[in-house]
């Protein structure tokens, strides 16, 4: 049976992530994958791999793929008070995630969500590697951010 990307990219993720995480929630569909912890639904917090449209990249001619954390909470200033948790940790996390993470507004959406994510424009979706690529940058996303996203 052959996997799609994203099925491959989740069952690589959860091969690779410590136990002391706890137990992700890991959905996976065509264009992308979503993580979390907790609920058996989604919350408004988590961790995405996804196929974005290249408008939202800069650099991106056909499409893109985003990775990071989203938070996605009917209240801006609920998103805004993620992402201000976040930063006061942002000394440790970005030794981890380098500066290739930018937090902001979310990307191709009105300004209410938020985000801290990287893009890579133009990728190719056959390249053999990418599946551990991409479960490995998710992966550097939830071990930098999850402990401290987690005692909010």
């Amino acid at each position: 049976m052959d996997l799609e990307l994203f099925d491959e990219v989740a069952e690589t993720f959860r091969s690779l992530l410590p136990q002391d995480l706890g137990t992700p929630r890991v959905r996976a569909r065509r264009y992308g994958l979503k993580v979390w912890f907790g609920p058996e639904t989604p919350p408004k917090e988590h961790y995405e791999a996804q196929v974005i449209g290249a408008k939202h990249v800069a650099d991106a001619t056909v499409l893109a793929i985003e990775i990071g954390f989203h938070t996605e909470h009917p209240k801006v200033a609920d998103n805004d008070a993620v992402l201000a948790h976040l930063s006061r940790q942002e000394k440790q996390w970005r030794k981890v995630l380098g500066p290739e993470a930018e937090s902001g507004p979310f990307l191709g959406r009105p300004d209410d969500w938020r985000r801290i994510s990287e893009t890579w424009p133009d990728p190719d979706l056959g390249e053999p590697g990418l599946r551990f690529e991409l479960a490995t940058r998710l992966l550097d996303y939830v071990t930098a951010l999850e402990p401290t996203r987690s005692t909010r």
